[in-house]
């Protein structure tokens, strides 16, 4: 059965994902986010309940 032969794919596999994690990890996380975090303080907004007519 050819499927169970993992010669060829197996290198595939390695080979890819060595380049993933040699060369495109670093330079993706060589990137700075552009919007940061900031530390804002949480505002509690007060909410007036809507004035349904049938209640």
């Amino acid at each position: 059965m050819p499927q169970l032969n993992p010669n060829p794919w197996l290198f595939v596999m390695i080979l890819s994902w060595l380049t993933f994690s040699l060369i495109i990890q670093p330079k993706l996380l060589s990137f700075t986010p552009t919007n940061t975090p900031s530390e804002k303080t949480l505002t509690d907004t007060k909410s007036s309940s809507w004035p349904w007519p049938w209640t």
